[in-house]
């Protein structure tokens, strides 16, 4: 009978022990690394079974962490990066595109660096900002203490108005706009993001400061440069060129997670950070990727253009698990806040929508109440009205359930689907459940109407040239020629190109 009872009590320790693991997270201050890519869906790691890619260091991150298996961001990036900042869904930041100034973060949202830098850390960005490129939208002025960043969506991406890259600008070598002032960097674009992030991690690690280092890489987004070395590595193993060297840009990035994870070991600091991985969209459209079987890519409202990869890793602190639950890219900002303790006003409370997933972290195998959760592609044209577009490439979510009219206009062409037992979204069962029809195009409609009034960047005009190619030019020499202001004229309208993004490569 003592053995008996001696054999329960282990027992009980033992559950004891798995569901208090993470327990008690809000406030406990870690540094943190969050790494964000872009257009690497959540089938380019081999982890999520990607038959070709060996992503070694992410599959690291996958086992060690918490993994949110149900986690979705927009069907683009400047949306998705809008989202994680503000804790709440792009449209209602103003943010309806990836270019034309209308993926400028309005100045009266509060950042979750804001946030961040008040509860005491000291917060770094290192590549990719897309949330406005005119000085007072720059993430220097949106809380980052430390900017190390490309203008517009991507390295050397000219458009329009205010995005704009530096002047002939590309992945090797790049001039980094660096606190304010342009810096030519020797190298590969990855490279040169995460070896400065590192640098500066390494001083911020011996202040009495915990630190937020946000690396949104460039890469694997078009045109797919990689260095040849990683190109190598798959050639022949792909359908075509532009493939193998998509891949090859995401063994780079798979690398240099790999150094930081080294380093945050060597620094004897591993245990006290938490290191967040996400990507901003699904995978990426025109080329030939796996996509873990979902239906759709970037640039659209199915799951395969927002299912995204979200793993958290916090040694000795988060127990490694699978977490099904429904979440989002605006439950970051909530989530962050309060694990850091930070203390959020009335107004940023309001401008929250999303929901802190701790109670998740510390029990993934939890729940949550169910929610609805919205998608809009957005990128109607410039100067037209919304309401023409309502119902072109959106859809409605809650756990069960995933309404979507990929076609409309402004009439709604609904399909539905239960994707709690048809994740691929074969099968169309809108005529078999029309209350399910009913009920979330309804929620869609408040929800609809609730965005308008916030579409601030819609009638904008932007600059006649883009804010950092003036910085460049001011601090290099030179300057634009007559064919350069004709074509960034913002008073005229884009080209088909431009509108829709030169080389279907729109951020």
């Amino acid at each position: 009978m003592k053995s008996i009872l001696s054999l329960l009590l282990v027992s009980a320790m033992f559950l004891l022990a798995d569901y208090s693991f993470a327990a008690s997270l809000a406030g406990k201050r870690p540094n943190i690394v969050f790494f964000f890519t872009d257009d690497q869906g959540y089938g380019d790691i081999s982890a999520h079974g990607n038959p070709v890619l060996k992503t070694p260091n992410l599959d690291r991150l996958h086992a060690e962490g918490v993994r949110f298996t149900d986690f979705h961001v927009s069907p683009t990036c400047a949306p998705t990066r809008s989202a994680l900042f503000t804790g709440r869904h792009e449209f209602k930041n103003g943010i309806t595109h990836t270019i034309l100034e209308r993926e400028r973060l309005t100045l009266k949202a509060t950042t979750l660096a804001q946030v961040l830098k008040s509860a005491g850390y000291t917060t770094g960005i290192f590549g990719k900002w897309h949330l406005g490129d005119e000085a007072e939208y720059q993430p220097g002025r949106r809380g980052f203490d430390e900017t190390f960043i490309h203008g517009a969506g991507g390295i050397g991406q000219s458009y329009k108005g205010s995005g704009g890259d530096a002047p002939g600008n590309s992945y090797f070598n790049p001039a980094i706009l660096h606190n304010g002032k342009f810096v030519k960097t020797k190298g590969y674009c990855t490279d040169v993001f995460y070896e400065q992030a590192t640098q500066w991690m390494d001083a911020q690690r011996k202040s009495d400061k915990p630190f937020f280092a946000y690396i949104p890489s460039n890469a694997p987004h078009a045109p797919y440069n990689a260095r040849p070395e990683d190109k190598a590595l798959y050639a022949g193993k792909t359908p075509n060129d532009q493939a193998a060297s998509f891949l090859g840009m995401v063994h780079n990035i798979d690398q240099n997670v790999g150094k930081v994870l080294a380093k945050l070991d060597e620094w004897g600091i591993a245990k006290d950070t938490l290191v967040i991985f996400m990507n901003d969209n699904g995978g990426t459209a025109g080329v030939p990727v796996w996509n873990a079987g979902m239906r759709g890519s970037k640039g659209s409202a199915w799951l395969g253009g927002t299912r995204a990869s979200s793993f958290w890793r916090w040694s000795g602190t988060l127990k490694p698990a699978d977490c099904g639950a429904l979440a989002a890219h605006m439950d970051f900002f909530p989530t962050l806040a309060e694990i850091t303790g930070a203390k959020l006003s009335d107004a940023v409370k309001q401008q929250i929508e999303g929901r802190s997933l701790v109670p998740l972290l510390e029990k993934p195998i939890g729940t949550l109440p169910d929610r609805i959760q919205f998608t809009h592609l957005g990128r109607w044209p410039k100067f037209s009205d919304p309401n023409l577009a309502k119902f072109a490439m959106c859809s409605v979510r809650n756990t069960r359930w995933h309404l979507v009219s990929p076609n409309g206009g402004a009439t709604p062409k609904w399909q539905l689907f239960d994707v709690a037992a048809d994740y691929s979204e074969r099968t169309d069962v809108a005529a078999e459940h029309p209350e399910v029809v009913k009920q979330l195009a309804a929620a869609y409609d408040r929800w609809w109407a609730d965005c308008q009034p916030l579409l601030v960047n819609e009638k904008v005009v932007g600059p006649k040239l883009n804010p950092f190619a003036e910085i460049y030019w001011k601090q290099f020499g030179g300057g634009p020629t007559e064919a350069d202001y004709k074509r960034m004229d913002p008073t005229k309208p884009a080209a088909a190109g431009e509108a829709k993004g030169k080389k279907k490569a729109t951020q």
